[in-house]
């Protein structure tokens, strides 16, 4: 490998570099050497042939090459997206024995907060001022000082160069979800976990040496010299009752941001040697630097706008689509499965700043055009959601629909009859969460609290010739940027006898049903008019592309099902009917047995 240039590489281009997936590439893989900002790679000239088979590299040059493999040809390729990395760790967990060598391995630019607010103070800066106003009178710094703070170290050159390492920040959801909004994301975000016993253990026999800094341990790490122990001093907040204090603040300061990262999440044993644990963030941080170098020298395989044949994104902890979902009641297992499989998605959405939801799951059980409808599946659902976001802090108001005008309409959908009381009197929990960071409410402007944090809707609905949408607007003007997720909703017109719901503002009614985004879609694809055989299924979770499977049999009682195309958009019955049938999106008019899904998505 060449570390110094070469005189031709000044006028050497590399215009794109492109893997394909042959065994040569793993022998090749062990020759590349890079910084954050930049990838080296180094050929002799006898080599250049049966590299660029392997590789399928393309080179543009100014020079002609003859010039330059005289001796060695060398390629730069620029990398934009030097790596990202965030990192969690309880008091004495090891963090800062890990971030130190991190920082020395990967030469990310190591952020602590701490260090940042006393290195503001000291310069006197704008920010500083501001904090030290605080900091002088014993008050926490607020989180849009310090936020600003930290966007403004990442700005700096050093750390678009060389990546960054954010040490111990995050503290809270609102400190997460403001980094959120500002478009500042890790690649990964790393949690070390040591159980609570040895960390008191190494907190209560940690002292300091005032004269340098450096950190003891009366058992585990004493000082070298009497007179160095004669100095030291044990901290005031390294008492026993005291780190419990801070290991239980810490513990629900890191599950309320773990919400906002949960599919770059890894967690890692820090209850072995510095060594060991190393060993295994090493390991961790050169695969995500490996695929952040992959995707930038690949690109993106799937073509957006059109069907794709090749495999769907990778989708982390998704196991594929369930199986026997035509055995009526649902198993627990099949339930449960859904209901994480909406959350995560549901999750992704709104930590990307998403506001106007909808999920719409059509399994057998949450259908209410079949005779298996049940509608405490449709509440578990909603618990589920409702109590993983009260979980991070936040207080979810669930609303279902109320009367919706007089007389013979003063009722709600019948689907929905009892549903208000199903969840008055559900199990929320043992630690009272309905009634603080629950509550429940109907659907309609006046029920937006200030102290409403969301909104989760139970199956809004239109009723023969009453509309929904009135008070469903009003709700979402009221609730302004606070995110509203519609489960199941249904917001076609249904007209009366006198038609007058087609007639009177339809477009606009329509239209802003369609401002709700899905963030989860999953229904089964049987043929027109049945409900047996289950032909395939149609799934999206945000933020994926919408996903077209085939079922398939096995073996007796086995079955699978194989993915046919993807889809950026919500795809039409002909694009699933041309699915199946093996077509390009472009055929039309789709007849004969597999005209089932005509009119399916309509």
């Amino acid at each position: 490998m060449l570390l110094n240039p070469l005189p031709c590489v000044s006028h050497l281009k590399a215009t794109r570099i492109t893997t394909s997936p042959t065994p040569s590439c793993s022998l090749i893989s062990t020759s590349l050497s890079f910084s954050p900002s930049q990838l080296s790679l180094s050929f002799s000239a006898s080599s250049i042939s049966s590299l660029s088979t392997s590789l399928n590299l393309r080179i543009g040059l100014e020079l002609p090459v003859k010039k330059c493999i005289q001796n060695k040809l060398q390629v730069i390729c620029a990398i934009n997206d030097p790596l990202k990395v965030m990192i969690s760790g309880a008091p004495a967990s090891g963090k800062g024995t890990q971030c130190e060598m991190i920082v020395q391995k990967f030469g990310l630019v190591h952020i602590s907060t701490g260090d940042l607010l006393r290195a503001e103070v000291a310069a006197g800066t704008e920010i500083g001022i501001k904090a030290k106003e605080y900091m002088n009178t014993g008050r926490l710094v607020p989180d849009e000082i310090v936020t600003a703070m930290v966007r403004a170290r990442l700005s700096l050159e050093d750390a678009k160069e060389k990546g960054w390492l954010l040490d111990g920040y995050p503290r809270t959801s609102a400190q997460a979800q403001s980094l959120e909004d500002l478009g500042i994301r890790p690649d990964v975000y790393i949690v070390l976990e040591v159980p609570d016993e040895i960390l008191i253990n190494r907190c209560v026999g940690r002292q300091l040496d005032p004269m340098t800094g450096k950190i003891y341990h009366v058992r585990n790490f004493p000082p070298e010299t009497e007179e160095i122990k004669a100095r030291l001093v044990t901290r005031a907040d390294d008492t026993e009752e005291k780190v419990i204090s801070r290991l239980e603040i810490y513990k629900r300061n890191v599950e309320a941001v773990l919400a906002t990262y949960v599919n770059i999440v890894k967690k890692i044993d820090g209850n072995r040697p510095k060594e060991k644990v190393f060993e295994e963030t090493k390991t961790l941080l050169s695969q995500v630097q490996d695929e952040k170098v992959k995707a930038a020298t690949t690109g993106n395989a799937v073509t957006k706008g059109r069907s794709s044949n090749l495999s769907p994104p990778k989708q982390d902890n998704w196991r594929g689509v369930p199986t026997r979902l035509n055995n009526i009641p649902h198993s627990k297992e099949i339930r449960e499965y859904f209901y994480e499989d909406v959350l995560q998605a549901t999750l992704r959405a709104v930590n990307d700043g998403k506001k106007r939801l909808k999920v719409e799951i059509s399994i057998p059980e949450l259908d209410p055009s079949t005779d298996v409808y049940r509608i405490g599946t449709l509440m578990e659902l909603v618990r589920v959601l409702a109590l993983s976001f009260a979980d991070d802090g936040k207080r979810v108001k669930v609303c279902v629909q109320g009367s919706m005008g007089e007389g013979s309409l003063a009722g709600m959908p019948l689907q929905l009859a009892g549903t208000r009381k199903i969840l008055e009197f559900m199990d929320w929990g043992d630690y009272e969460a309905k009634g603080t960071f629950i509550n429940i409410g109907s659907i309609g402007g006046r029920e937006v609290d200030e102290q409403d944090d969301m909104f989760i809707l139970v199956a809004p609905q239109n009723a023969f010739g009453n509309c929904i949408i009135d008070d469903l607007r009003a709700m979402t003007d009221a609730a302004g940027s606070r995110p509203v997720i519609l489960i199941n909703p249904k917001l076609k017109d249904v007209p009366g006898s006198s038609g007058i719901m087609q007639t009177m503002g339809r477009d606009k009614r329509l239209e802003y049903a369609a401002s709700f985004e899905n963030c989860y879609s999953f229904r089964l694809l049987y043929y027109a008019g049945t409900q047996y055989p289950i032909m395939g299924a149609l799934r999206m979770a945000y933020p994926f592309p919408y996903e077209v499977y085939k079922r398939v049999d096995e073996a007796p009682r086995k079955e699978n099902y194989v993915i046919l195309s993807t889809f950026e958009k919500k795809p039409t019955s002909d694009d699933i009917n041309n699915a199946f049938l093996g077509k390009p999106r472009e055929m039309k008019n789709t007849s004969g047995i597999w005209g089932f899904l005509n009119a399916i998505l309509s």
